[in-house]
């Protein structure tokens, strides 16, 4: 199969879809495989680096797009790569489909077969190409929201960890999942008062048994939340439904019950946020303030750490890329049907429930007989 890797343009995205050793691994399998120029350089991986693992390097995105069957990316396509996508074509990346109604609508309308990283999904629920961004994306989390939390930034000024005769800062971790343990574990490590709410009992049952002694667990009623938000610092938003919006857990009339200069860090923003006042910021502008509550909401926040991210991604991706690419998608998804439920949107069907749902358009159940 002939695999093309363009070049990320999203604000501030320096991830690549693939490292070189994951390109060495399909060229070994007879496949043919293309990345933009200067597609890796921000990632810490040259065109020399891809050369030398047996790629070939194309001038522009649109004679990348032109020659792949399959595409790898990081992150959905955005307006200027819609009329690049070409009917029957394989695209393989998050899509967070349910947040973007555009995005939606213009796959439909081109026909491509759009395979989604975050809803692959295995007999155990457990989500594979999910984690490790959501590992990364967890652990930032708690990075970017100590730095917001300094007074210069906008917010009240806390050292997250205090220091001895100073109490550290209160963190609340909405969610258990994978961004919400590596947040608690990140944040209870620099010494913060931690507490991680979640409405599945046996999560946090588990996480009380293996997370550290600082950090405390929560059954996530509204009437537990509104206690806990007057005396927090820092909120991180981390709840999935799979393929579906986040749901609002914190309402523009409860910011009203936090500190001015509390900082909320919605990772859920791919999804739609899980704070109602969020939206989607970038690495160039990350935050802004509602009623004098800092917001921070980038919507690629694994971005920042390119070397790190790209290489946990190709460690997760690459079995599923080389099957794709063996065997074609309908074959790769037949055998495999955590793959199949990546399949979001197949020439011009959309054949995953909660997208159809979220936007009212038709669902169609996929036959891959």
């Amino acid at each position: 199969m002939i695999i093309g890797v363009p070049k990320e343009i999203k604000n501030n995205e320096n991830r690549v879809g693939m490292t070189p050793s994951g390109v060495a691994e399909l060229v070994k399998r007879g496949h043919t495989v293309y990345i933009q120029h200067t597609a890796g350089e921000n990632s810490g991986f040259p065109d020399e680096a891809y050369i030398a693992a047996g790629a070939q390097i194309l001038p522009t995105m649109e004679e990348t797009y032109a020659a792949a069957q399959m595409i790898v990316k990081v992150k959905e396509p955005i307006a200027p790569e819609y009329k690049l996508i070409r009917k029957g074509q394989l695209l393989f990346t998050y899509f967070h489909f349910a947040s973007d109604k555009e995005l939606t609508l213009a796959m439909i309308e081109n026909g491509s077969v759009c395979l989604a990283y975050e809803t692959v999904e295995k007999a155990d629920h457990s989500l594979p190409l999910l984690i490790p961004m959501s590992e990364v994306a967890g652990r930032m989390a708690i990075q970017e929201g100590a730095r917001f939390l300094e007074k210069p930034q906008g917010g009240k000024g806390i050292l997250l960890g205090g220091v001895p005769g100073v109490k550290p800062a209160k963190v609340l971790i909405l969610g258990g999942g994978i961004v919400g343990s590596n947040a608690a574990q990140m944040a209870a490590g620099l010494g913060a008062d931690v507490t991680i709410a979640d409405i599945n009992l046996a999560r946090l049952r588990y996480l009380s048994e293996t997370l550290p002694k600082n950090v405390k667990t929560l059954y996530a009623s509204e009437l537990r939340l509104k206690k806990e938000l007057p005396d927090v610092d820092l909120v991180i938003g981390s709840v999935l439904i799979p393929g579906d919006k986040a749901p609002h857990l914190i309402t523009r009339s409860m910011l009203k019950m936090m500190q001015p200069g509390t900082v909320l860090v919605d990772v859920a923003i791919d999804q739609g946020g899980c704070f109602e006042t969020s939206h989607p910021t970038t690495h160039s502008e990350p935050t802004y303030v509602v009623d004098g509550i800092v917001h921070y909401a980038v919507a690629n926040i694994p971005g920042a750490v390119p070397y790190t991210s790209t290489l946990a991604l190709t460690n997760a991706t690459l079995p599923y890329v080389t099957a794709l690419a063996g065997k074609g998608w309908k074959q790769a998804c037949k055998e495999d049907p955590a793959l199949a439920l990546g399949l979001n949107v197949v020439e011009g069907k959309v054949v995953y429930k909660a997208i159809a749902e979220v936007f009212g358009l038709k669902y169609e159940q996929l036959n891959l007989e």
